[in-house]
């Protein structure tokens, strides 16, 4: 208990008195929900009171047996035993007191005339009225009774009846007459006239509920009644005459309050995830039956105007589940996911029996929560990009993008590369990746003579905890340039120069030599052609632009010389061509025939055989180019 409890603020005069709160069990996910009701028990802790110290009261001497004066009531705010019981007065011939019961069930005490009482004997006395209460022990309050006899009126005002009870409707509206009172007195003049007023001890509540006229009796409605607050009035009213020595008639006037459906039920949602009693938050990852909400309605009419139904409306994706009399819980009915809906909004309903009936709507929100339940996407499944080779450094190659549709940092999005190996070289030498946005640079230039493709991971992670990722593949193709001059490999050049021995009886169409180049560029970069520039101004020879055989035109044994140079070229076909170029001496002689087969010039003998001293192979193996040649001397 934090704070002292005072049960008689906390509930009044109510004679039951209890605190209800619920208690729920943590996490909502695997809720369990205890009501709590703290029943506060009543203790002797107040007397009664009574509104004065001394109450006056004038009686005439005339006054009859058996005349009444109504008291003031005391007030004890204990209820029960403790509360106000009974009243008692100090022992008198000439008065006693009679206890009564108002419609509330409060007590009151009303004065009675025992006997004639003869002013001249005693003008005057003084009594104390006590009351008490029950409780052990029991408190006691006290009020003096200053009693003065007065000379005698002829007639004293009369009431038609000693009480009237009128039912009254809650809603009636204000200036309705109630009841008209009425009081007669025989006398003349004055002594006649009466004058209507409540009695000296009726409450400050009903003073400024109700008014009485004072000529006529009209007791009318002077603010509005709730029933669901007080619903009965016991008011006092007198009746007096304007003579001398004026004996003043009481009547009760019994209010009854009806109940009309003037309240609209109450709606009261304890959101209990936030301080915002229109915001509920909720995980996306929540399992189904996940607590919401506490719901509770009420309604201060009574009967059919205060029993309530209660209805949620909204998406299916949750419930109204009852708990307990007026009490009810929203849980979800089905699992949610953020990603697809991120906010609901639901409507309480409640609505009452009445006819016709009231009711009421109360709008709250529901906030799904995001949790890391996605991994980065990316936009495709496999990245393709090209880059010519002699590129700058730090030149940028491409993007990858992936998305994340989570919230915050669960969808912030960062990348970086797999490491790998490149021909025996971290793949962080070659190209990097901005880890912001998956910009891709290259580190180096690229040769595709070198490396001609390229194939690496490059990976997506959140910034969730834990980090959720993913993968992709992405190829890089180094594209050709035309970066790579043709390479004669046969004849053996010295110095751009080769020397190739001819027979000087080799007829026209016999095959000379054939050139071999490589080229290490691709495609037309690299396909080659083959022709003489310089030398054969005479025509003695041709050379074929696709084999690159060089074959005699005319007999050898008409060119006058004994020796011919011819300048050759190997040219690719690059949109701007590279070319080398050599220079073929080709020497006469005797003593060699020419028996050149498309592939190979060389001297053989009479007998066929090889004319040639020593043989030489070459075997060259450059990347994914291979070449072999064969050199006889």
């Amino acid at each position: 208990i934090r704070t002292k409890i005072d049960r008689e603020n906390l509930c009044e005069k109510s004679l039951n008195c209890t605190i209800e709160f619920d208690v729920l069990t943590l996490p909502t996910e695997h809720l369990q929900l205890f009501h709590i009701e703290v029943e506060i028990l009543d203790i002797n802790d107040n007397a009664p009171q009574f509104p004065r110290p001394v109450i006056p009261i004038e009686i005439s001497k005339t006054a009859a047996v058996g005349t009444r004066i109504p008291l003031d009531s005391a007030t004890d705010p204990d209820v029960g035993e403790n509360s106000l019981n009974t009243y008692s007065l100090t022992p008198s011939d000439f008065f006693m007191i009679d206890i009564l019961t108002r419609t509330d069930g409060a007590k009151y005490a009303e004065l009675v005339v025992l006997k004639e009482l003869d002013r001249e004997v005693r003008a005057s006395c003084e009594l104390q009225l006590t009351a008490s209460d029950s409780g052990v022990p029991p408190k006691f309050g006290t009020t003096l009774l200053k009693i003065s006899i007065t000379d005698s009126n002829d007639n004293n005002p009369v009431f038609e009846k000693p009480s009237y009870v009128i039912n009254l409707l809650e809603n009636s509206p204000l200036g309705s007459l109630l009841i008209d009172l009425n009081a007669t007195d025989p006398d003349e003049g004055t002594n006649g006239k009466i004058v209507y007023s409540f009695s000296s001890h009726v409450s400050p509540k009903i003073l400024e509920t109700f008014k009485i006229n004072s000529d006529n009796g009209h007791l009318t409605l002077m603010r509005k009644v709730d029933f669901e607050s007080t619903n009965s009035y016991d008011i006092d009213v007198q009746a007096q005459d304007m003579g001398p020595n004026s004996m003043p008639a009481h009547c009760k006037v019994i209010i009854k309050v009806v109940d009309v459906n003037d309240n609209k039920p109450d709606i009261s949602i304890n959101l209990m995830s936030t301080g915002n009693e229109e915001i509920a938050y909720i995980s996306e990852t929540a399992p189904v039956d996940t607590f919401v909400a506490l719901v509770r309605v009420d309604d201060l009419d009574s009967g059919l105007n205060g029993e309530v139904e209660c209805r949620l409306h909204g998406q299916g994706h949750f419930r109204l589940q009852k708990t307990y009399e007026k009490n009810y819980m929203i849980l979800t009915n089905v699992t949610l996911d953020r990603e697809k809906k991120s906010e609901y909004s639901l409507s309480v309903i409640a609505e009452d029996k009445g006819s016709p009936s009231l009711s009421t709507i109360k709008h709250f929100t529901v906030q799904v929560q995001d949790e890391n339940d996605n991994a980065p996407k990316f936009e495709k499944s496999r990245y393709e990009i090209s880059k010519a080779e002699n590129n700058i450094p730090g030149v940028y190659l491409s993007s990858v993008r992936a998305s994340d549709p989570d919230l915050g940092p669960n969808g912030q999005v960062s990348y970086s590369i797999l490491e790998t190996t490149v021909h025996g070289s971290s793949i962080s030498t070659y190209v990097t990746i901005d880890r912001s946005d998956g910009d891709i640079y290259a580190l180096r230039t690229f040769d595709r003579e070198d490396v001609s493709q390229i194939s690496f991971l490059v990976q997506a992670q959140d910034s969730g905890s834990p980090p959720l990722r993913s993968n992709v593949t992405v190829v890089l193709t180094v594209l050709d340039e035309n970066d790579n001059r043709p390479v004669i490999m046969m004849p053996q050049l010295w110095d751009h120069t080769a020397d190739v021995p001819l027979s000087k009886y080799a007829e026209a169409g016999d095959v000379v030599t054939v050139v071999h180049a490589i080229d290490r560029d691709s495609g037309a970069n690299g396909n080659l052609s083959c022709s003489v520039v310089g030398g054969n101004e005479a025509g003695y020879f041709a050379m074929d632009a696709k084999t690159c055989e060089i074959r005699t035109n005319i007999s050898m044994q008409d060119v006058p010389q004994d020796h011919v140079e011819l300048t050759i070229q190997v040219q690719d076909h690059g949109s701007q061509p590279l070319s080398t170029r050599a220079l073929l001496r080709l020497s006469l002689h005797e003593n060699i025939e020419n028996h050149m087969n498309p592939h190979l010039t060389v001297g053989r003998t009479e007998d066929g055989s090889l004319n040639v001293s020593r043989i030489i192979i070459f075997s060259l193996f450059l990347h994914q180019n291979a070449a072999c040649a064969v050199v006889l001397l």
